[in-house]
């Protein structure tokens, strides 16, 4: 268990994702991301999402991304963000996403 000062850590924001590029070095089918995340400004992610998603779809599309996490070098790209998801029957990931739009950079509590 973890206490709620621990969760207060962990800053989730909704962001809307405004570029989509393919990520041919990565080892896994990826994605690059840059989301809008409001007043945090545009981050930058790699995501393993390309069994259920193509780049004319991800434009525009709100999503929950963790924020603060340290970033991390994948390959020649520099991810800032964690955009969040969940692992549908086979593994591939489903993406966290607001049922209805809120604004960029919205904190999750």
């Amino acid at each position: 268990m973890i206490g709620w000062d621990d969760f207060d850590k962990v800053d989730i924001r909704v962001g809307t994702i405004v570029r989509v590029e393919m990520f041919p070095e990565a080892r896994k089918p990826a994605f690059k991301l840059w989301v809008d995340f409001g007043d945090l400004g545009v981050k930058s992610s790699s995501a393993q999402i390309t069994t259920h998603y193509n780049p004319d779809q991800l434009v525009g599309r709100q999503v929950a991304g963790v924020v603060n996490l340290t970033p991390k070098k994948i390959g020649p790209f520099l991810s800032e963000c964690l955009v969040t998801g969940f692992a549908d029957e086979s593994g591939a990931v489903v993406l966290v996403c607001p049922d209805l739009a809120v604004p960029n950079g919205s904190r999750l509590f």
